[in-house]
């Protein structure tokens, strides 16, 4: 709003009040003056004439009260207030004079009540607080259009600034991520001592992004670096600059960088970036939409042509593809750090920070926790803990034991318990040979890692379970891994067939999962021998509209039926190959079956003595004695069995 136009709002205002405030007093005067059709001639005949026996006068405001003769109220039913006193009593002097002569049997009633010295404020206290009310409504919404109160508090950016709370997070907090944290350090040192880089003609990196999966630490960095570096932090997420309203996103962030100069050297913490840095053009409404208006005013503020010296900008994302390429380019985002999964050292080390407060009993190891949980991210490894933490104390127990540590790896992976669900034993029979099913392929394809446990007792959506834990980290995945992992899955669907003759649903999240690797295997990974080593389709299958909405796939419908072959072939190929591990191994088959219906689980350590021949624990006697028969021929059948692969399925 312009000035001249702001000046001519409030003489509107003005206006207004003015004449609302003499409108009320107007109202006030005639309900309080209590004047029907009378004025002060009218009045003064009333006395002139000898027609008022009984008045009472206040000699400060005239406020009038009388009565007439042969009226007998208890109170004075006629009311005025006289314009000037002295006038009226000028005017009523000689009535006052002849009316006891008049009528010396009613004599006349006359009280004068004194001036006090606050009547001038008990008068006008009522119309004084009008006006403050009006003065008080008409600033109330002068500010709210002018530029105060919420409404120019809306397009304010929330930020959270992280380096005014009690607690501070330093490097020491963070565990797992030495290179990330060497990579950071810089930025520390520079926000410290800048003269050190200046003199040298260094330039600290203007933006650093924070790239990787959720729950690796990516927002506990960004919080280290503001605790070490003691330096003012300002934490915004990506959702906060949109709104619905035009034009307050990019207000937001021309406030953000605003707060952040006044506090320089400062630190920005933008955390899920995605979600105001999406490319552009990948939305209908064209390039003047409310976040590609943010994203512009965002890439002005952080690299145009106003500098913002002593701001360094943190931003954490796990969707480096679909940002802008504007917002990653240098000048912008300097350094691109990758936070990843952490390896066995990263997560010991995670481990003695989440349990440094924690009371470990002395069968807990740390190192063999780290060594069975290959995959997890801090988040995970954290929630690990305290589940085992939650289920020791549940059970009164003062330290965390192994045991506690075990439940709650298999409760994050696999979920809950449901012990109490009502089960058929013809349910029961099944979920059994199924899962004995896929722990067998397990067993039987080297490249698999061991089974860690079995279990037929339902689990959040499972009805049952094949855990199996790695023994060491992995960076890739060979093809002969990729088929066994196929085996392994279909594993359940081919027992069901060859023991109960029959199939069920509760394959279906395997048969997806299977197809999802071997469609994966063919069209990018190159691992199909009869189409090479081609991706076929987009690598990022994500589809925006407005971009890629229209596009449609990279390769003819002819190469669409040879990928759907092939998909076909490696699925039938790994079903043939988990029912003759299985037909080889029946015996087997059915010795875990029994034992999980008898058990209910089997951990990793009981299942290598079953399927070895080391029943010890199996209670059943009969049981035991038809598994020793049934595991001499398998034994004997299992010298002459192929290694493992669909390479060996061929020869």
């Amino acid at each position: 709003m312009q000035p001249n136009n702001k000046l001519k709002g409030m003489l509107i205002y003005i206006v207004i009040v003015v004449i609302l405030v003499f409108g009320l007093i107007s109202v006030l005067n005639m309900m309080g003056s209590g004047i029907k059709a009378e004025n002060y001639s009218n009045v003064i005949n009333q006395f002139d004439n000898h027609n008022v026996s009984t008045y009472e006068l206040d000699l400060g405001s005239g406020a009038l009260a009388y009565k007439l003769r042969g009226e007998s109220e208890a109170v004075y039913p006629h009311y005025y207030t006289v314009p000037n006193v002295s006038l009226f009593l000028n005017d009523t002097a000689e009535y006052r004079r002849e009316y006891n002569a008049l009528y010396p049997n009613e004599p006349l009633v006359q009280n004068f009540l004194p001036i006090s010295d606050n009547s001038f404020l008990t008068n006008f206290l009522p119309y004084l607080l009008i006006i403050a009310l009006m003065v008080g409504f008409t600033f109330i919404v002068m500010r709210q259009t002018t530029g105060g109160g919420k409404m120019s508090q809306f397009s304010k950016a929330n930020v959270r600034n992280q380096s005014s709370s009690g607690k501070k997070t330093t490097f020491k907090d963070v565990a797992g991520a030495d290179e990330e944290k060497e990579e950071l350090a810089e930025i520390v040192d520079f926000l410290k001592s800048p003269k050190k880089y200046q003199e040298i003609g260094a330039r600290v990196p203007k933006g650093v992004l924070l790239v990787g999966p959720p729950g690796t630490g990516k927002t506990l960095l960004a919080k280290a670096v503001s605790g070490e570096a003691n330096v003012p932090f300002f934490s915004i997420s990506g959702s906060d600059f949109v709104e619905m309203f035009v034009g307050v996103g990019a207000s937001r962030v021309r406030d953000l960088f605003e707060q952040a100069k006044k506090h320089t050297p400062s630190i920005i913490f933008i955390d899920e970036i995605d979600a105001v840095g999406r490319h552009r053009g990948a939305g209908l409404g064209g390039g003047h939409d409310e976040r590609e208006q943010t994203l512009n005013q965002l890439l002005v503020e952080m690299d145009g042509f106003a500098e913002n010296e002593g701001i360094i900008i943190i931003a954490a994302t796990n969707r480096r593809d679909i940002l802008d390429p504007a917002l990653l380019r240098p000048g912008r985002f300097d350094r691109q750090i990758v936070v990843n999964y952490p390896d066995i050292k990263g997560r010991e080390e995670i481990l003695k920070v989440h349990t440094r407060n924690k009371n470990l009993a002395p069968d807990v190891n740390l190192a063999t926790i780290a060594r069975t949980t290959a995959g997890f991210t801090g988040a995970d490894l954290e929630n690990l803990v305290n589940e085992a933490a939650l289920l020791a104390a549940r059970s009164n127990r003062r330290s965390i034991t192994g045991p506690d540590i075990e439940e709650a790896t298999i409760k994050v992976v696999a979920g809950p318990e449901k012990k109490s669900k009502v089960v058929s034993d013809k349910e029961k029979r099944l979920t059994a040979y199924h899962e004995a099913g896929h722990a067998i392929c397990t067993y039987y394809c080297p490249s698999q890692d061991k089974v860690h446990q079995v279990s037929i007792i339902p689990r959040g959506m499972a009805g049952g379970f094949t855990m199996s834990l790695p023994e060491h980290d992995k960076s890739y995945k060979s093809k002969t891994e990729f088929e066994d992992e196929i085996i392994t899955l279909l594993g359940g669907r081919v027992s069901e067939k060859l023991i109960l003759d029959d199939i069920s649903t509760g394959a279906s999240s395997d048969i997806s999962r299977a197809t999802q690797i071997a469609r994966n295997m063919v069209t990018r990974y190159g691992f199909s021998e009869k189409l090479g080593p081609i991706v076929y389709g987009h690598e990022n299958q994500e589809v925006f509209l407005g971009r890629d909405y229209s596009q449609g796939k990279n390769y003819s419908e002819n190469v669409a039926a040879e990928i759907d072959g092939e998909i076909r072939e490696i699925i039938e190929t790994g079903y043939e190959k988990a029912k003759d591990i299985l037909t080889l191994n029946i015996a087997q088959l059915h010795v875990v079956a029994n034992y999980l219906l008898e058990n209910e689980k089997i951990d990793g350590d009981d299942f290598q003595k079953l399927m070895k021949g080391e029943l010890n624990k199996i209670a059943d006697p009969e049981l035991k004695e038809e598994a020793i028969d049934t595991l001499e021929p398998a034994k004997e059948a299992e010298k002459d069995m192929p290694i493992s692969g669909f390479d060996n399925q061929s020869k």
